[in-house]
């Protein structure tokens, strides 16, 4: 066997007889995705008793010994970093990251390494999910640099499947706590509006027309007004690009210290965001809650907020 090989074993139960072989292989074999296996059945890395087999449309039958040598997966070209981590939970599958502000998720022009990446690089030697074949941490959503709070990243490819199944189909529970300028009108409600790039900024996300961009809806409510501002919980139908900041700016409630979107406030909220250094949106991914691809596992995680928002947010109570 090849250095850097590795061959997992099983045995087809006769009840999986006609059974194609992917979708056989996936159930005996639970870390490697349905997606991996078809790409190591078509490369020939499978074998059905004493056979090698390249069709994943292959039928099995019955009782049958069955080997699949998984390469190990090529190294990611981002450097592994010791950047310490917040970890709300962690397992042989997945780990739930409480991300500070500041800190970009993926490395991109402009920011090559520092990055949450590199840092789980780190954390998780030599257990990443290695979907295509290649080893990366499984980014299966981000936040924005300047935003705090919860995110997940998979370990294993059949946590990344199941993750991104989840987020594919809207059923996470992402819960965001927001400082917006203002007090919303209605207090609770409901925000739908499809949101692409904008044509006259290319770096900014808008509302668009019908047909256009991706359908978002944000679910807001009214936690706390504050001396004309207001602390809000959004709630996420759906997870775009700079979603709550454009859907609170589109109702006339921008996030407080939101540059791009207008979050600037009244002159005396721009003159306590300078007092008190805060140069980013007031937004933290409070809650995220999704069902644990692997043990089917209800899980839900909450982070409270982290000091410079707190501190914003005492300064403005009435």
């Amino acid at each position: 066997m090849d250095a850097g090989v590795q061959v997992k074993r099983a045995a087809m139960p006769a009840e999986m007889a006609g059974w194609r072989l992917d979708r056989a292989l996936a159930a005996v074999i639970p870390t490697l995705s349905r997606e991996r296996l078809k790409s190591l059945i078509s490369a020939g890395n499978v074998m059905v008793g004493d056979k090698v087999v390249r069709d994943p449309a292959t039928k099995v039958a019955g009782v049958v010994d069955v080997a699949v040598a998984v390469p190990s997966p090529r190294p990611a070209h981002n450097e592994a970093q010791e950047i310490p981590l917040v970890v709300a939970f962690e397992d042989e599958h997945l780990i739930v990251i409480d991300k500070p502000a500041g800190l970009v998720v993926h490395p991109a022009c402009g920011n090559l390494d520092g990055t949450l990446v590199n840092a789980l690089l780190h954390h998780c030697q030599g257990s990443l999910s290695g979907i295509g074949g290649v080893e990366r941490p499984g980014i299966v959503h981000r936040i924005d640099k300047d935003t705090s709070g919860l995110m997940v990243a998979a370990k294993t490819d059949r946590a990344h499947a199941g993750l991104a199944a989840q987020f594919a189909n809207h059923s996470i529970d992402r819960r965001y706590k927001a400082i917006v300028s203002g007090r919303p009108r209605p207090v609770e409600g409901r925000i739908e509006g499809n949101l692409g790039r904008s044509p006259s900024n290319r770096k900014k996300m808008a509302i668009v027309g019908a047909g256009q961009g991706k359908h978002a809806v944000t679910h807001y409510t009214t936690l706390k007004p504050l001396d004309g501002a207001a602390l809000v919980e959004c709630r996420l139908e759906t997870g775009r690009t700079h979603q709550v900041r454009v859907h609170m700016a589109s109702i006339g409630n921008a996030l407080l210290g939101d540059q791009v979107y207008g979050g600037r406030g009244s002159r005396d909220h721009r003159a306590l965001l300078e007092e008190l250094g805060f140069r980013r949106q007031a937004l933290h991914a409070a809650l995220l809650g999704f069902i644990h691809p692997v043990t089917s596992q209800a899980l839900s995680f909450e982070s409270n907020m982290p000091a410079d928002m707190q501190e914003l947010f005492s300064h403005l109570l009435v």
